[in-house]
């Protein structure tokens, strides 16, 4: 009787392994596609990640031209330009 039961278990058991075997192997070959395609990704910048690194970096040069001219204002009211500021363009007339 275990004989009998042990020959009906057999075939489902061997499909379950060579099942495990399959996925195993398809595994084993897909891995090293996924690793040079997550590799390639993170080399490569899309073009969304450069427009958005550009309009980062010119918000930024916005931002400093603007704290440049405020303290340019700043030194023409208190009267101590730099060589470099232009005041009589900043005057505000009265």
């Amino acid at each position: 009787m275990k004989a009998l039961a042990i020959l009906l278990i057999l075939p489902v058991l061997g499909g379950c392994v060579a099942k495990t075997i399959v996925d195993t192997a398809v595994t084993a070959v897909t891995l090293p596609v996924k690793v040079a395609s997550k590799a390639v990704d993170l080399a490569t910048t899309s073009q969304a990640e450069a427009d958005q690194n550009r309009g980062r970096e010119m918000r930024k040069e916005d931002e400093r031209r603007g704290r440049e001219a405020r303290d340019a204002a700043e030194r023409c009211r208190n009267g101590k330009p730099l060589p470099t500021d232009v005041c009589a363009a900043q005057a505000v007339p009265r």
